[in-house]
């Protein structure tokens, strides 16, 4: 689909296209467009700020009694000689739900001083420290009882069993919660900590030391962290060690692609095997490729993305369609009910994009951010802020509910570090140019070249579209304003044609500075504003926020003869309160209107989309069905499953052969 992009008073601004990789070498960042940090940007809105509250007030309190009920506490405790016992819990990598919930706390605690929060986690700290054996080893699993290891995925020794045991992945997620703890507190008793294991693990691992690569990827994540907080380049270069190690056997034998080992990464055109793995492979490789210069690895990188963003996702955002592995599938191979979409591959592919985007500047890495933030992510945490998915289907006939915690905990702990990083993925600045991402009532304070800067954002963002953008630079100065214009609200659902709308009318995306409309530049996805700025000075941009109707690639074969609804950046779902106890038998068809309407009093407060929808029953006689017109009702996805068990659809039949009529009884 062509779709035409104009502004109220004019077209198209000239097309920027960056280098591949404007990188500096060498540098600590790299990254050309930096990221205005969460300690800069305060919320004020009321959708995301009082989640990122149930996230500092409930989940980081829960996920710490969690971490300590089921013995991934005590796991350290034993291992420290403070406790009897064996390994507590069921898998070897629990140390790192510890690690991320720390990290977690951390981010809280750089804008939310709290003594009780920092004196339990200095508690624990203490623990780990216990832990840790005196070479820097670290790994509560072996050190318990190295000689009878509980599970076999651990191996006989250290490091014996890269493939299955974890002890990489559990060390990037120490690394990252010591960097995080370390910039909140000031303190390095677990940034001491966390440096004696990567020097140990500098010292084994290496060319001319011993070969190999994670079986889950984290651990190059964590290095680059720690080689920013400290300039030592040693765990820059063990980093892309680890990422050049795969899809080489250098006497080994190679994992496959299930742990994207299959090729050198450099050679990899297509996404494949976990899809966890995945995201933090492709997150380590930008890091690298921001700091180095490294080009293959971005080349490498823009092929994998076009795989994942042209073929792969689901149209909440949700990446994983083959729960048999946690992974991706073939092309195109998107099924709704048995969709995987789990939460932590959606916040890794939240992190991917956001280093893609800082790479580029391209608006469309944020789209797809966007996406799957308010959609596949957020339908991962429930509103109490104690009960999760762990995958997320776009379809249920009843058999998914949420659950307080798993078993294999990855999710809700990352949920746990996640959220507190929302604010950081607001705004970002290049030069002296600001971007606006995303549109989240806020303030944040940074300076643009020479001018210090406060920017205030107000909006009723993400159900209305109307966003108002007031500046007050400390004195008088010339500077660029970049705000994002989303893809949907031009016509483009996502970049390619995976998805697209089935009755897009063009537009106008109405600018104005001061009360004025001005026709601006447009490129990369940017309005871009650039003028000599005083205080109180106003822009104002209107996003269309109609209903659309969203269809799938032919070749998406679950989808065909379905329809989708959104409106902004909201994906839509009919669930069975709302539709008199059935989803099943609707039918949505092309000629049906649709109106919305804001309900306060529902999930928290909502706006839901409404029509006069088809509702098919089993009438007497052979093949005979009954149709009757029935209220229909969608929700936002994110909110499914708070109110029971039951039918859910993303994806509606647009036709009647689609649908499932109820029986008679």
């Amino acid at each position: 689909m062509k779709v035409k992009t104009r502004f109220l008073a004019g077209g198209l601004g000239i097309m920027l296209v960056l280098p591949l990789v404007s990188c500096r070498k060498g540098g600590r960042a790299g990254f050309p467009f930096n990221a205005v940090p969460l300690t800069a940007v305060e919320l004020t809105d009321t959708f995301w700020a009082p989640r990122l509250e149930t996230n500092r007030t409930v989940t980081i309190p829960f996920a710490l009694e969690q971490c300590e009920s089921t013995g991934r506490i005590k796991n350290f405790e034993i291992a420290g000689g403070a406790a009897q016992g064996e390994f507590c819990t069921k898998y070897p990598f629990d140390d790192s739900d510890v690690f991320k919930v720390i990290e977690g706390a951390a981010y809280s605690l750089m804008v939310h001083p709290d003594p009780e929060l920092e004196t339990k986690v200095d508690a624990i700290i203490a623990k780990i420290a216990a832990a840790q054996e005196k070479d820097g080893y670290l790994y509560t699993a072996r050190t318990i009882d190295p000689a009878n290891p509980p599970v076999d995925w651990v191996g006989n020794e250290r490091w014996s069993n890269l493939y299955m045991s974890h002890e990489l992945y559990n060390l990037g997620h120490l690394y990252e919660a010591a960097v995080a703890h370390n910039r909140a507190t000031g303190k390095k008793n677990l940034l001491n900590i966390a440096l004696k294991s990567a020097d140990l693990v500098d010292s084994v691992f290496g060319r001319g030391k011993k070969r190999g690569a994670p079986g889950h990827q984290e651990i190059e994540i964590g290095l680059i962290k720690l080689y920013r907080l400290t300039g030592k380049k040693k765990y820059l270069n063990l980093a892309k060690f680890f990422l050049d190690e795969r899809g080489r056997a250098n006497g080994r034998k190679l994992y496959g692609e299930y742990s994207q080992d299959h090729k050198p990464v450099v050679e990899q055109a297509e996404a494949v095997g976990h899809a966890v793995r995945a995201m933090y492979l492709y997150s380590g490789m930008a890091d690298v490729a921001a700091i180095t210069g490294d080009e293959a690895y971005v080349r490498a990188l823009d092929r994998i993305w076009d795989d994942v963003a042209y073929k792969k996702m689901y149209v909440t955002g949700g990446i994983g369609a083959a729960g048999q592995i946690e992974g991706f599938g073939a092309a195109y191979e998107l099924p709704n009910s048995t969709a995987y979409c789990e939460t932590c591959a959606s916040i890794g592919y939240i992190l991917w994009n956001w280093r893609m985007f800082l790479i580029k500047g391209d608006s469309r890495y944020i789209d797809l951010l966007e996406r799957t933030l308010y959609n596949a992510f957020l339908s991962g945490v429930g509103m109490s802020g104690d009960l999760f998915f762990y995958p997320n289907p776009l379809e249920s006939f009843g058999q998914y509910r949420r659950s307080p915690w798993f078993n294999c905990a990855c999710c809700p702990s990352n949920i746990v570090r996640f959220v507190p990083e929302i604010p950081g993925f607001v705004y970002a600045t290049r030069d002296d140019s600001l971007y606006v991402n995303l549109f989240v009532a806020s303030r944040a304070d940074l300076m643009l070249g020479a001018s210090k800067v406060r920017v205030e954002q107000q909006t009723l963002y993400p159900w209305e579209g109307e966003v108002k953008i007031l500046l007050h630079p400390e004195e008088p100065g010339e500077f660029g304003i970049h705000i994002r214009i989303p893809g949907w609200a031009v016509g483009r659902p996502v970049p390619g044609d995976l998805y697209q709308y089935a009755d897009f009318q063009e537009g106008a995306v109405p600018v104005r500075i001061n009360g004025e409309t001005v026709t601006p530049e447009f490129a990369q996805g940017y309005i871009r504003l650039r003028r000599t700025w005083q205080d109180g000075d106003t822009i104002e941009v209107g996003l269309p926020m109609a209903v659309r109707r969203v269809i799938a690639n032919p070749n998406v074969e679950d989808d065909a003869g379905k329809v989708a609804l959104e409106r902004g950046p909201v994906v839509y779902c009919a669930e069975w309160p709302d539709n008199a106890g059935h989803v099943s038998n609707i039918v949505l068809s092309d000629e049906t209107a649709l109106f919305v309407e804001r309900r306060e009093s529902l999930l928290n407060g909502v706006t839901v989309i409404k029509a006069e929808a088809t509702a098919l029953s089993a009438g007497r006689g052979q093949d005979a069905v009954d149709r009757k017109k029935q209220e229909f009702i969608a929700i936002p996805y994110y909110a499914w499953a708070h109110r029971g068990e039951g039918e859910m659809a993303v994806w509606l039949p647009r036709e009647e052969s689609l649908a499932r009529p109820l029986p008679e009884d």
